[in-house]
């Protein structure tokens, strides 16, 4: 039974960092693609960024690129995701996700994800 379970969220001043972890259990570690998504009220779930097993290659939305970093610890069976700089607008539930058997594609996209954990309120507010 696949489960991932976030943690790491919590109330930070704009401008501040947060870093989330998504421990993942119950799938093969050798192929997978593990995605974090974020979901504000009234607004449709978002991709965030992603990172795949085989290669530990990565893709960003263009509203995070060079402020978020995922990175992954196959040891642990825990990826992260540092946010940095962070401002107002990231203030959202944020969800990892994933997607077995997926190599040579970086979705961040919601519909391509198979298995999701319970989501991590993060709020940037002063």
């Amino acid at each position: 039974q696949v489960q991932l379970v976030e943690s790491g969220g919590g109330l930070v001043q704009p401008g501040g960092s947060l870093r989330l972890s998504c421990v993942a259990s119950g799938f093969s570690l050798d192929s997978y693609v593990l995605g974090w998504f974020r979901q504000a009220p009234g607004k449709e779930r978002e991709g965030v960024s992603c990172i795949s097993s085989s290669d530990g290659s990565t893709d960003y939305a263009d509203s995070v690129k060079g402020r978020f970093t995922i990175s992954r610890d196959n040891a642990e069976s825990t990826v992260y995701l540092q946010m940095n700089s962070l401002k107002v607008e990231d203030t959202a539930v944020y969800y990892c996700a994933v997607v077995e058997g997926l190599v040579g594609a970086l979705p961040l996209r919601a519909s391509w994800y198979d298995h999701w954990g319970q989501g991590t309120q993060v709020t940037v507010s002063s």
